[in-house]
């Protein structure tokens, strides 16, 4: 029979281990390019981002993707909707070179090409970060990944994050919005919801 010293430690550590682990920041691997440009993209599949594809877009791809943002939005509304678009674009010209075009909303709705929200959640974050890193995204910065459930609270999720710049004049970041396209098949605009509401366990209506 263990004793109440061993039970505090296996309780501190399976607190430490849970602390570790919703850092859903933490990419799954060191080879994924986190300074994506549209020269050199890495996109996570086959689950878990078990696979990783150099991606390049072509010229005229890109042009398609300046062309959603200009003119610039005029406030982060307005730039949250030309997000889901942009992102959807990316999802279509890279779903074309590695196969996730088959991809379908959730985890086990499809087969070849499926995605999970582990692939979807460092794949949108990359898009964002592109997106921000050539000024097409102003009104948002890219946050760290958000995770819910951890299996106490329902099957594990993960989510991109945006945080809406502070107006002029107000200090600190403003609100969190998740930016959340498992729930939809490749190329679908992604949803972009309030991030609170998300980690209360928001599904979309079916």
């Amino acid at each position: 029979m263990r004793s109440p010293g061993d039970m505090k430690a296996i309780l501190a550590l399976g607190l430490l281990f849970l602390c570790v682990s919703s850092r859903a920041d933490v990419f799954v691997r060191d080879d994924i390019i986190s300074d994506p440009a549209p020269g050199l993209i890495t996109v996570c599949h086959d689950n878990g981002c078990i696979s990783l594809t150099h991606v390049s877009l072509k010229p005229q791809q890109w042009q398609e993707l300046l062309d959603l943002f200009h003119p610039l939005a005029r406030n982060a509304e307005e730039e949250r909707v030309r997000l889901r678009h942009a992102i959807a674009l990316m999802e279509n010209f890279t779903g074309a070179v590695i196969g996730t075009w088959r991809d379908k909303g959730g985890t086990f709705n499809g087969g070849e090409g499926q995605m999970d929200c582990i692939d979807e959640s460092i794949n949108t974050s990359l898009y964002l970060t592109m997106f921000q890193k050539y000024g097409l995204m102003r009104l948002h910065r890219v946050e760290d990944r958000s995770t819910r459930g951890w299996f106490v609270l329902g099957w594990p999720h993960t989510t991109a994050v945006i945080s809406e710049l502070a107006a002029l004049g107000e200090k600190g970041v403003g609100r969190l919005w998740a930016v959340d396209s498992w729930f939809l098949g490749n190329g679908e605009p992604p949803f972009i919801l309030p991030l609170e509401t998300w980690k209360s366990g928001w599904e979309p209506i079916r």
